[in-house]
């Protein structure tokens, strides 16, 4: 099978791309390595998505919340797939990728957003964490080595409304 690198894009970069980054990198190795940034990358990961992360059993050590332009540059890893996780990534005009990768919308509710009890905050960590692992787990199910690029854009575009 072929390798494949995939960044996750959100504004801030710091929970639902992370962990997006996080779940791909454990569930896809070694056949996708995932990246993830922000169009205003906030400087911190958010430690609720750290603690999501870790509760998973994954390691949640060197994530760093960064710039999208930082995988604009020549040396940047190649990239197979682009997906925005927030619907305002989504909206806003995207750097031109070097190799044109495959890109898609995957919106998932933010949960540094959530207003309430200490209670409500952990369970949108969680669904949104749930979200990006059944999105991950559907896509790692694709045969992407025996499908043209129109039925894997049509897949991945049909797996972000689920």
């Amino acid at each position: 099978m072929p390798h494949y690198n995939i960044l996750f894009l959100c504004t801030g970069n710091s929970s639902r791309s992370i962990m997006a980054e996080a779940i791909m990198n454990c569930k896809g190795a070694p056949n996708f390595t995932a990246y993830s940034a922000g169009s205003h990358p906030t400087g911190t990961v958010r430690p609720k998505a750290l603690r999501q992360i870790e509760a998973a059993g994954l390691s949640a050590e060197g994530f760093r919340s960064k710039s999208w332009e930082e995988f604009t540059k020549p040396d940047s890893p190649h990239l197979s797939f682009v997906f925005t996780v927030c619907d305002n990534a989504a909206k806003e005009v995207c750097p031109v990728w070097p190799g044109q990768p495959m890109t898609a919308h995957w919106g998932i509710p933010d949960p540094a957003a959530v207003e309430g009890t200490p209670e409500e905050i952990e369970r949108a960590y969680k669904q949104a964490f749930a979200m990006l692992t059944t999105r991950i787990s559907l896509m790692l199910a694709l045969p992407l080595a025996t499908m043209e690029s129109l039925a894997i854009k049509k897949e991945i575009d049909s797996i972000g409304k689920r």
